[in-house]
């Protein structure tokens, strides 16, 4: 690269075909003698300081070289441009006046001091760059923090990964396939953010020919401590009171935030939205964005995609992710917070599944091969004693019985390059690996080796917001586990982890029945003797007597679980079960209005339950819970323990 100034030469802004009709301009003062067709602007232009901007247009316009070009901005003021080349049906240039700085402005042709009304742009205006890209390069720029450049920053197009230089400059020679660049936050450094967006990547608009420039702004901060919250499926879609429960549940997680008094961050796990309903229910991103910029402030949101983030009338893998790319992040991308690194992926496969609501299912679960490649450049920056947090939608692996589990979750490579569980953990054994996914609704951790832990983290919005919908204040996964979030708490390459359950406090991490009484609730009734519902009331029936069950949502074995009989411990086993408040807050209501039909959302089998046999019906029990930090959590049970529904509500 040679550091030489460059007059780059002028922005060309590539416009669709759109002809703008003199019936449609919402300035009043037209002037028939110009009729301006065929400019369709775009809605963002970026230049460098001292170019002009050039317009490619598609079809006669009738503009000519004596009329001008009119930046109105915010404030009305007008900035007049001379119009420095013309040729009507092919190109415009214009240049730029003392006084136009970046912004939002009004774009009209000038003709006898009458405008007329071509649109609207969002102007970005950088700094000259005194450099000459190298041969081939077609994505560059500045990596800058306060002015000054910072060197040695990772930059990528999700294909390759390159350095700044001295200078902060980095180029790349791309495919540009991704339409997209991303800074690879450095530690000890944050971005700005848009809202709750950070502003760590940038789309790219030019063919593959034209080189662009994209600059980065970093922000130096310390944050060796700080709090990660983990938000599984949001299912967010304008539907079963959903952005209702949202709201309530919203109480819990600022709350949470206030109580760190540090450095605090989000990851989403995917499924934010629902494909199902973007168009009826006019609920896709920017709806979901709102959402959380109304709820949320000065908190920076990082994503993860999920298979309901998929455009579903689309067809295939990438075009499917086109919205979700242009308005949150893309499908992945890596950043360090504090002594962490972070390399977020996307293990839903679309690849070749077409359009409709009904092929919505038909995507393979793997890591793509340019996910693969991607992932061991990544990793070969990132030093050996370095805690890696990888997030993906779905998870690698599944519970099997009690205490099994299954390898074959993610199953679906069928091309060279491809990764499913085995080629996935051979990527990353060079590195101590937290893998964080969402996508069952329930909640399971697993540690694969002394190097590879598992953590599928459970849902926001619980049972699809369906069990607060039917029971108000249960909000509940199909496992029995609240909805809620992880609260990853760091100190330098040190972590501790709890989960924190929506409208409870932070020591809610279990919850205790008396099965004698259980029994007496959930009873083939219950469900309108439903054939759907036959199953939980079998398995409830069949408890034997005197059985006291416990659900440990966020279980691992580092956990223990104790209950006493009149201070003697009991035999206690690890079992697979129905939660009964899940089934008496949803799965009966459910059952009672579906008729001959199965519903969906019902209460899942799950392994985080243990159960043990008192001796009498009536003796008082204590259940000791420890999580894996050492806190201990008790309930003295008096039994008979009533089994009310109302008992369960959130607070």
């Amino acid at each position: 690269m040679n550091t030489r100034h460059l007059r780059m030469l002028p922005i060309v802004v590539l416009l669709a075909f759109a002809a703008v009709s003199c019936t449609k301009q919402p300035e009043p003062e037209q002037l028939p003698k110009i009729v301006v067709t065929n400019v369709s602007l775009s809605s963002d232009i970026e230049i460098e300081e001292g170019n002009d901007i050039s317009i490619e247009l598609r079809g006669l316009t009738h503009i000519n070289s004596s009329d001008a070009v009119v930046l109105r901005s915010a404030a009305n003021t007008d900035y007049i441009c001379p119009i420095t080349y013309i040729n009507d049906g092919s190109l415009l240039t214009f240049s730029l006046p003392e006084g136009v700085t970046s912004g939002t402005y009004r774009v009209y042709i000038r003709r006898n001091e009458v405008n007329n009304y071509v649109g609207t742009i969002n102007l970005n205006i950088i700094a000259s760059l005194n450099v000459e890209p190298d041969p081939g390069t077609n994505i560059y720029g500045l990596v800058l923090c306060g002015g000054k450049p910072v060197s040695d920053v990772l930059v990528s197009d999700g294909a390759e990964i390159v350095k700044t230089d001295s200078h902060g400059i980095y180029q790349i020679k791309s495919n540009k396939k991704w339409k997209y660049v991303f800074v690879i936050i450095p530690s000890g450094y944050e971005v700005p953010c848009q809202g709750v967006l950070p502003q760590f990547h940038a789309t790219l608009s030019q063919p593959e020919s034209v080189p662009e420039r994209k600059d980065f702004e970093l922000i130096k901060t310390d944050n060796d401590r700080f709090t990660l919250f983990v938000c599984g499926d949001m299912h967010l879609a304008n539907r079963t009171d959903d952005i209702k429960q949202f709201n309530q549940l919203a109480k819990t997680f600022n709350s949470a935030l206030s109580a760190t008094g540090g450095k605090n961050y989000v990851m989403t796990l995917g499924d934010m939205t629902w494909d199902l309903y973007w168009y009826s229910k006019s609920y896709q991103f920017p709806q979901y964005l709102g959402t959380m910029n109304s709820s949320f402030s000065n908190v920076t949101f990082f994503h993860t995609m999920g298979n309901h983030d998929n455009d579903m009338n689309s067809v295939g893998d990438y075009n499917k992710s086109f919205r979700y790319t242009r308005d949150i992040a893309p499908t992945y991308y890596s950043f360090n917070l504090g002594q962490i690194h972070f390399i977020v992926m996307d293990n839903i496969d679309y690849n070749n599944v077409g359009t409709g609501s009904e092929l919505r299912g038909d995507y393979k679960r793997n890591y793509t091969a340019e996910q693969m490649a991607w992932l061991v450049k990544d990793l070969a920056y990132v030093d050996k004693d370095t805690p890696v947090f990888i997030t993906s939608h779905a998870p690698v692996s599944y519970p099997s019985g009690a205490t099994g589990w299954s390898n074959t979750y993610l199953n679906g490579a069928d091309a060279p390059g491809e990764g499913n569980l085995s080629e996935f953990i051979s990527a990353v054994k060079t590195h101590n690996v937290h893998f964080l996914s969402g996508h069952t609704h329930n909640v399971f951790n697993r540690k694969h080796s002394a190097i590879f832990s598992e953590h599928n983290c459970g849902a926001v919005c619980a049972s699809w917001w369906w069990s607060g919908y039917l029971t108000n204040g249960i909000h509940l996964s199909q496992d029995g586990a609240p909805g809620g979030f992880g609260i990853w708490t760091f100190n330098g390459k040190n972590f501790t982890h709890t989960y924190q359950s929506a409208g409870h406090d932070i020591d809610y991490q279990f919850r205790a029945y008396d099965m004698n009484k259980v029994k007496e609730v959930i009873v083939p009734s219950l469900g309108a003797n439903h054939k759907d519902f036959i199953k939980f009331s079998t398995a409830v029936a069949n408890y034997p007597a005197n059985t006291i069950l416990v659900n440990v949502w966020d279980y691992d074995p580092d956990w223990t679980v104790s209950i006493t009989e009149n201070g003697k411990e009991l035999a206690v086993s690890q079992v697979t079960a129905y939660d009964p408040v899940h089934v008496v807050a949803l799965s009966a209501e459910r059952c009672k209005t579906a008729g001959s039909s199965t519903p969906s959302f019902l209460t899942t089998s799950w392994p985080h339950f243990f159960q043990a046999k008192a001796s009498s019906a009536n003796s008082t029990v204590t259940v000791t819970v420890t999580d894996r930090n050492g806190k201990t959590y008790t309930e003295t049970m008096v039994r008979p323990k009533a089994f009310n529904i109302a008992d369960y509500k959130n607070k």
